[in-house]
């Protein structure tokens, strides 16, 4: 090969390209190091086209959401009212309209919301009631990470749809706690976590190649066995605790998913009916025409 006055071998671009590709394979690992663990899978009811939301799953993850998450995790996105939204939490075919469901009425009352007093125009605190939003646990973003570390929690109202794998990591990550690995050095108020993305090299004393997978998140493990009480006799173990509040998560992330499935099964069948009349139609209309 001729480039410009200089003549280059076959050989020579071949030997070029083995080396590079070696020198690749060799940095492949160093790259992949403290890559975070390939996330668990729930088994949830929704996963697949004609996946449908769990409505006692759904009911659970909103308990635990409320009684554990919600006194760091705002949901601003989300009303009392959609608990009561179709293939909601908390949906009756009785109460069309979620904001006479008698029961979201009651799981809104349960919590206080600030307000304005009409008469005096001073602020209050009152009871909920389904028009409010999800009482957020921090008046704002300073405040919540001045209660947490310098860090301020996510909100929740979306995170499904955040993550990659949404429902399956979030569960992962919340059931995945472990202790660190010898030779791990944790810095203070970080906890090690195997599906944490991050990369753990700059604080793993022992051989580059072992370098742990995960990395370190502020929130201490935030579930524990027993923790929240199940009425319908599922198991109160951290397992599925987590796997309920992913649950709930995904829904709040994609509330119309039901839909959007039913409706996209319903253009499919469309299409196909479709093509199967003009392929007939095709025939027929050209039945012993030469083209």
């Amino acid at each position: 090969m001729t480039i410009g006055m200089k003549t280059v071998s076959f050989k020579t671009i071949i030997t070029s390209a083995a080396i590079a590709l070696g020198l690749l394979s060799a940095a492949a690992p160093a790259m992949a190091a403290g890559a975070a663990a390939h996330p668990r899978s729930g088994g949830f009811s929704f996963e697949g086209p004609f996946g449908t939301y769990d409505q006692g799953q759904l009911q659970r993850g909103y308990k635990v959401y409320h009684e554990v998450c919600a006194a760091c995790h705002s949901m601003n996105l989300m009303h009392y009212r959609n608990l009561g939204d179709r293939h909601g939490p908390f949906w009756n075919p009785k109460y069309p309209n979620p904001n006479d469901n008698p029961v979201v009425k009651a799981l809104a009352k349960e919590n206080q919301v600030g307000d304005i007093d009409s008469e005096t125009g001073e602020a209050i605190q009152r009871d909920a009631t389904p028009a409010d939003k999800f009482r957020a646990p921090y008046p704002n973003a300073t405040a919540a990470a001045a209660g947490n570390g310098g860090a301020a929690p996510p909100d929740l109202s979306v995170m499904a749809k955040a993550r990659h794998d949404g429902a399956n990591y979030i569960y992962s990550l919340l059931s995945g706690y472990k202790a660190a690995p010898a030779g791990l050095q944790i810095r203070e108020g970080q906890h090690y976590n195997p599906y944490m993305a991050g990369d753990l090299t700059p604080f793993w004393t022992g051989d580059h190649k072992d370098v742990p997978p995960g990395g370190f998140i502020a929130m201490p493990p935030p579930l524990q066995n027993g923790q929240v009480t199940y009425d319908d006799g599922s198991p109160q173990t951290v397992d599925q605790y987590a796997k309920d509040v992913a649950a709930f998560i995904a829904w709040t992330s994609e509330p119309k998913m039901v839909e959007r499935k039913q409706a996209g099964l319903g253009v499919m069948i469309y299409l196909l009916l479709f093509a199967g009349i003009t392929y007939v139609a095709y025939r027929r209309i050209w039945k012993g025409v030469a083209h």
